[in-house]
């Protein structure tokens, strides 16, 4: 109320004319002097806009750092959580990870084993139809085991695991940010992080070697049936030329890639999800980057994974 009178005094002293207030206690007179001592300076201009734009390079690059920045507080939140629960064994929340165990791992078995049944039938199929030309059958088996043991397998079952999983939980994070159910559990003396996010991604983690075993062998048994059937081989034959083109080498690299794969979709889902804000269109937006996100990462992991692997001679 104040600064309203003082606002109208100015006006008028603008304008020429001058304002007389009477009859005030020495409170509030004090509180009008105060607001007439407050800087009678205009507002700084905005700075004007460059002329010359940056490059947009340099807002992905912006960008790209956030992300990484994202990761890594996240990251580092899900340690301290893991470390605290280490501590005080009491405060894992067991029921929680059964439920996620239920929705992450078990429900998705049969649309795992459906996908990757197809896919390996379809690279079996394609195989044999261009190595028939060579007379090179035989080899195809060699191929397919090597392909779904080492590669395919981990990668299919990851990317449906990030576009199934990962969407879920940006979604279900995102909608309690949006209710001010996460402002309420810190409010509560609760962390987040260990309460919402420690158990889905440990889940995810487990779950991902599980749902990659099971799916290579739906791949493997897809494409002996195709060599089966549509190659003419013997089942004794596919099994006996798959035994020799697997090795232990091929099952532990699909394995050993798993767990790693599935952290980092897991962190991203869930980093995703905190950065929604009120709206129903934030949460579309960053539900659809953290699966865009999750299977850049996953091809980029799988790469690496794959130079390493080879350095070491695996």
């Amino acid at each position: 109320g104040a600064w309203l009178v003082e606002r109208l005094r100015r006006d008028i002293a603008a304008g020429g004319g001058k304002l007389a207030i009477a009859g005030i206690t020495a409170v509030n007179r004090a509180l009008l002097d105060e607001m007439a001592a407050v800087s009678h300076r205009e507002p700084p201009a905005p700075p004007a806009a460059p002329r010359i734009a940056l490059p947009d390079t340099v807002g992905a690059l912006a960008a790209l750092r956030r992300d990484a920045a994202a990761f890594l507080v996240m990251a580092g939140a899900l340690v301290e959580a893991s470390a605290r629960a280490i501590r005080r064994p009491r405060s894992f929340r067991l029921t929680s990870n059964v439920h996620q165990i239920d929705r992450v791992a078990w429900q998705a078995v049969p649309i795992i084993l459906m996908i990757t049944f197809l896919i390996g039938a379809i690279i079996a199929q394609q195989g044999f139809f261009q190595f028939r030309r060579f007379g090179a059958d035989l080899y195809v088996v060699n191929m397919i085991g090597f392909l779904i043991m080492r590669e395919i397998g981990v990668l299919l079952v990851a990317i449906m695991v990030a576009g199934r999983t990962g969407s879920s939980y940006t979604a279900e994070l995102g909608s309690m940010k949006m209710r001010e159910e996460i402002d309420a559990l810190k409010a509560m003396g609760f962390d987040p992080v260990e309460i919402l996010i420690l158990p889905r991604v440990l889940v995810i983690v487990l779950a991902l070697p599980a749902l990659t075993f099971i799916g290579s062998l739906a791949a493997l048994f897809g494409a002996g049936l195709v060599a089966v059937f549509y190659a003419g081989m013997s089942p004794d034959l596919y099994i006996s030329q798959l035994r020799e083109a697997i090795s232990l080498d091929h099952f532990k690299v699909g394995l050993i890639k798993a767990p790693f794969i599935g952290a980092v979709i897991g962190i991203i889902a869930c980093a995703e999800g905190l950065k929604v804000r009120g709206s129903a269109a934030s949460l579309g937006e960053h539900t659809t980057t953290s699966v865009v996100k999750s299977i850049f990462m996953i091809i980029v992991l799988d790469g690496l994974f794959a130079l390493f692997f080879s350095g070491i001679g695996m």
